[in-house]
């Protein structure tokens, strides 16, 4: 060899994969940007409410979410006129999925500042309050709107067969929480399954429309809590089963819906749900106050898991409007 020759430092696999190597450090490597990654750990955000948390104006929020968005760390959905971001969960056999997670495990280890936490609090505040207020001023006509949406006699009878397949599995004299009874008609189909039936619901009108439901029917084991699964009139209460039917996309986190859940379920309690499979057709949040335009449900799936639970069973019922709608099972591991 001559002393011209030198010895090249071998390239990678591809180009395209060194640029996403640095775009992945690049943007991770930034005080604000892992700022926003933890943030974003839990729930969705739309830039507004980022600004808001990290008192920062709009272009430079938009830089950074660019900016991770980029490098494969978050990505956004439309939610009507806004849009809000999420982390993003790469596949398991993509060449960056253990370093991701890696950098996620490592940022989630940081601790929320008070001011912050207290901010955030704020926001799910505002969006409870929100959907509240819809239900509460139209609470007379939302069945017939959410009609338009998805079909009650379709979604109720799939949700309520998938819960008898699984009644041999229930304790003897097994409770069950239903959040969100809506008009009652489902309290009066768990009635019977259930030795004691809890109707949790935060407006005042759609609980004493449920009650109203429940005195006609004449039954007896069926109570009634206003207020959400985080008020403290639940705390005390103990159930083998939760339900819920079309109520996540009105909830300000539904992540949290599962952390809450499981603090009322044993080990081996069951959580069954109908929800919306992420759609865009926007008219649905003015139309039936819808917070959310649906969910994937590969993120329904990893909420549950993270809050303690194991994929169960599902079906998936597909509509003649474009809607598709998810009803799944969720057993309690841990």
């Amino acid at each position: 060899m001559s002393k011209t020759d030198k010895t090249e430092t071998p390239l990678p696999k591809s180009t395209e994969s060194f640029e996403a190597l640095l775009s992945l450090f690049k943007a991770s490597s930034d005080q604000m940007r892992v700022k926003v990654l933890h943030l974003l750990n839990k729930d969705s955000y739309g830039v507004l409410e980022l600004c808001n948390l990290f008192d920062c104006k709009q272009p430079t929020m938009s830089h950074h979410l660019k900016t991770l968005s980029k490098a494969g760390l978050v990505s956004s959905r439309r939610e009507g006129s806004s849009i809000y971001y999420q982390r993003v969960r790469r596949p398991a056999d993509d060449e960056f999925e253990q370093l991701q997670q890696s950098i996620f495990a490592a940022i989630d280890k940081l601790p929320v500042p008070p001011p912050q936490a207290a901010r955030i609090e704020l926001i799910k505040q505002d969006r409870a309050e929100d959907s509240r207020r819809f239900f509460t001023e139209n609470f007379e006509k939302i069945s017939q709107q959410q009609a338009h949406v998805a079909s009650y006699d379709l979604y109720s009878q799939s949700t309520l067969e998938l819960i008898e397949k699984y009644t041999h599995s229930f304790a003897a004299g097994a409770k069950v929480l239903e959040i969100g009874p809506g008009d009652g008609d489902f309290l009066t189909k768990l009635s019977p399954l259930f030795k004691e039936v809890y109707a949790l619901d935060n407006a005042k009108p759609m609980l004493e429309a449920a009650q109203s439901t429940v005195a006609e029917h004449k039954l007896s084991n069926i109570h009634f809590i206003e207020g959400d699964t985080q008020s403290k009139q639940l705390e005390e209460v103990e159930v083998d089963v939760a339900v819920t039917n079309m109520v996540l996309h009105h909830i300000p986190s539904p992540a949290k819906t599962f952390v809450d859940v499981a603090k009322h379920l044993p080990v081996n309690g069951q959580f069954f749900i109908s929800e919306l499979c992420n759609h865009n057709q926007d008219w649905v949040k003015e139309s039936v106050g819808d917070l959310w335009m649906g969910f994937d449900p590969d993120d329904i799936s990893q909420w549950a898991k993270e809050a303690g639970f194991s994929v169960g069973d599902s079906i998936y019922l597909t509509q003649r409007n474009g809607f598709r709608i998810q009803i799944r099972q969720f057993i309690k591991t841990a």
